[in-house]
């Protein structure tokens, strides 16, 4: 019954473009940045990945840093650009400069909740107002030829739901996918993703439909497949903690032995990414997003919040790879690992996708 049940999780098109394996790398603001997306897409197994989400007020404004975030690597095709806003004529010019930069696909967020994007009428706030949304989704489709895809939230508030109406309105105006990320305002955006709304959705369109939320194990990713026959699933804060997390899926669905990395492979990691981080951009910039992955990264290692401390309070580029090797060294060695003497441990903040700083 399993080997059957895995059988049926494959590949899907977004018209012409395969999502293979059908697992996406979730956008993530300050977070899958060309640097992380690279780091990820090397350890295999992602089938799709997504810029960090994107302001069309920037973007269309010429603000440097938005069309940063529209950089990719060839090798991480398929690649989609998310853009969020509220202004149906920016969200076409965005639109059409994503597809200007070579994107395989646009993405429109329609599921932020962050008071700075919905203030402003994008993110979540589009699914209060349909109008506005399907002014915005016509606007763009006139506009591109690579596949309009949406991602959506169950709805504004607990009380409104509107996941399927939502969902036949964009297919409506010419989407090609849908992603239900099923947190909704008043749970904080910590409650439990509504993988039920997931089935009910892709029963109502004809469109492929993919589910978001709270996914970071193996078995968590197999039961949304097999529990809502979802087309795809999408992985966002359990791959900081676990960058070999889409690969060990997709080795399971094809009947491997998932990849279990060593304490070496955690280390030759973090020091990777640290590479790409300083090749990318201004070295104290570098330190702060290492300061982030390294405090995922090791949850649930030995001494991993006293780790998390030590990296914390260092400031410089030499700091940084003497902590991560006097950590490692200790822990594979046996020996226990007490940090810094007098600093209390830290412990790593849970991110929402749209947590970090938002540029609007």
């Amino acid at each position: 019954m399993a080997l059957f049940f895995m059988a049926e999780i494959k590949p899907f098109k977004i018209r012409d473009v395969v999502i293979d394996p059908p697992l996406v790398l979730s956008p993530m603001a300050g977070v899958t940045d060309i640097s992380f997306r690279r780091l990820l897409k090397q350890r295999g197994g992602i089938g799709l990945t997504v810029s960090e989400f994107i302001s069309v007020e920037g973007l269309t404004r010429n603000n440097p840093k938005s069309k940063r975030q529209m950089r990719f690597y060839e090798n991480e095709r398929p690649f989609a650009v998310q853009i969020f806003g509220g202004q149906p004529e920016r969200m076409r010019m965005a639109a059409e400069m994503a597809e200007e930069v070579g994107a395989d696909i646009l993405d429109v967020n329609c599921g932020c909740p962050a008071p700075k994007v919905v203030k402003h009428g994008g993110g979540s706030g589009l699914l209060k107002d349909h109008s506005r949304l399907e002014e915005i989704l016509t606007a763009i489709k006139k506009a591109i030829t690579i596949p309009m895809t949406v991602k959506i939230r169950a709805g504004y508030y607990d009380h409104t739901i509107n996941a399927i109406e939502t969902a036949k309105l964009a297919e409506a105006c010419g989407a090609e996918h849908i992603a239900l990320h099923g947190r909704t305002k008043e749970q904080g955006y910590r409650g439990l993703a509504n993988w039920d709304l997931v089935k009910q959705i892709k029963e109502a369109v004809r469109i492929p439909v993919s589910g978001s939320g709270d996914v970071a194990t193996i078995p968590q990713a197999l039961a949304r497949f097999r529990e809502t026959g979802c087309d795809g699933v999408l992985i966002g804060r359990g791959a900081m903690a676990n960058p070999w997390i889409f690969r060990q899926i997709e080795d399971t669905i094809h009947g491997r032995q998932p990849f279990m990395p060593t304490l070496e492979d955690k280390r030759l990691v973090l020091l990777e990414y640290f590479k790409m981080l300083r090749e990318d951009m201004p070295q104290l910039a570098a330190i702060g997003r290492m300061k982030q992955l390294a405090g995922q990264f090791t949850r649930g290692l030995q001494g991993g919040a006293l780790f998390r401390t030590a990296i914390y309070h260092s400031h410089s580029v030499t700091e940084i790879l003497d902590r991560i090797s006097e950590y490692f060294e200790t822990i594979s060695a046996g020996r226990q690992y007490f940090g810094e003497a007098g600093q209390p441990a830290i412990e790593a903040p849970l991110l929402d996708s749209c947590e970090a700083a938002v540029a609007v």
